[in-house]
């Protein structure tokens, strides 16, 4: 019994996770330098606007730091 509540549980989470891997990405410190950078841009191929909007918050994190 303990195993099928388990395996249910797991497989409610592991749902949640791979529908989030298609989101568009952060930005972060990973995200917004090197080869974050190149991968995240490769995101927004045809949204421009979020493009920018993800440079504009890259730019900002670098700022503040």
């Amino acid at each position: 019994m303990n195993l099928k509540k388990y395996s249910t549980v797991c497989a409610i989470g592991m749902s949640i996770i791979l529908f989030g891997c298609d989101s568009v990405p952060e930005a972060n410190v990973v995200n917004c330098s090197g080869r974050g950078m190149e991968k995240s841009l490769a995101a927004f191929k045809n949204d421009e606007a979020a493009r920018q909007a993800f440079l504009d918050k890259c730019n900002a994190l670098a700022q503040e730091q």
